[in-house]
């Protein structure tokens, strides 16, 4: 058996332009998630080749070359085989607006033959309860995307895709969200999360894969992909100063907006030239390396590789 729910190799999507032109969307993409739940990150700019993976994945788009396996099986072939182990959330959901979320979910309940029990349990796994009888029309944005969530967990998948579904919520249903993945993932879920809003992805994602103009450019675990330190900012009276002294010790610094950034993870050191050179230090706060960051340093280097 697979170690992995989700693998393509060399997988490829080009599609016509109106004019005719081939247009590749996908372009030889290796993407591995592996099994056993926690929540992996499927990040790139709009435009990037996501969502057409995901259709692809879920047999709802061919791909041009390549191939997938989901839990181990070829994928379209062998869908119907795994498909009821997968649940996904990747367009707007069908919901009777004037029927309560909890009459929502037993009539898909029924229809896809799950217990009602399952219903219960979904409502709870994404904090519904309270509201579950509330007309949908009355839901917020946020509880809508949750009630989706709800609809895809009552055949118990084992692996959960969602596409950009924090897309157009405030701070408040973006954080409910995210809990509620989060929650997922500790509850032996995988999730394969796809999105660009970088900060909220980082405090859900055990795992990620970085693609760019439909190619891979990085995969792995978070912590690893972003290193331990990304230096210090130190804040002084005189940060010109402090700037020349630290250059003239072989550290790499450079005066930003409040301080300075100081390229470099031995904070004593910091401290000790700058206290020789009698400047002292009113703050002295460790950066650390954020998942937007390195995004962009990925993606722009892609762009602009992609105009020579």
């Amino acid at each position: 058996m697979s170690d992995l729910v989700i693998e393509t190799s060399g997988l490829r999507k080009e599609f016509r332009t109106r004019r005719g032109a081939p247009r590749v969307a996908v372009q030889n993409l290796d993407l591995a998630v592996p099994a056993g739940g926690g929540v992996h990150g499927f990040l790139g700019p709009n435009g990037s080749g996501k969502t057409t993976t995901i259709r692809m994945l879920l047999g709802l788009a061919r791909p041009t070359g390549g191939t997938m396996r989901l839990f181990g099986e070829p994928v379209p072939d062998h869908l119907p085989q795994v498909i009821g182990r997968v649940g996904a959330v990747v367009e707007s959901p069908k919901f009777s607006p004037n029927f309560s979320g909890l009459l929502n979910l037993r009539l898909l309940a029924d229809a896809i033959g799950a217990p009602r029990t399952q219903v219960d349990r979904a409502i709870e796994t994404v904090q519904l309860d309270g509201r579950e009888k509330d007309r949908y029309k009355s839901y917020s944005l946020g509880m809508k995307q949750r009630l989706a969530i709800a609809a895809t967990l009552l055949k118990d998948p084992d692996l959960l895709i969602l596409d950009e579904p924090t897309n157009g919520l405030d701070p408040a249903g973006i954080r409910e969200i995210r809990e509620t993945i989060r929650g997922l993932g500790e509850a032996g879920v995988t999730v394969l999360l796809s999105s660009h809003i970088l900060a909220e992805v980082q405090h859900v994602c055990t795992s990620a894969t970085i693609i760019g103009n439909g190619r891979l450019l990085a995969s792995g675990r978070v912590d690893e992909l972003l290193g331990s330190s990304a230096g210090h900012r130190v804040v002084v009276p005189e940060p010109a100063a402090a700037v020349e002294v630290l250059a003239r010790a072989g550290l790499t610094a450079a005066l930003e907006e409040g301080g300075v950034r100081v390229e470099t993870e031995d904070a004593a050191q910091v401290t000790r030239v700058l206290g020789e050179a009698g400047i002292w230090l009113s703050e002295l706060t460790p950066l650390r390396p954020d998942l937007e960051t390195f995004f962009l340093a990925l993606t722009d280097s892609e762009r602009l590789g992609g105009q020579q």
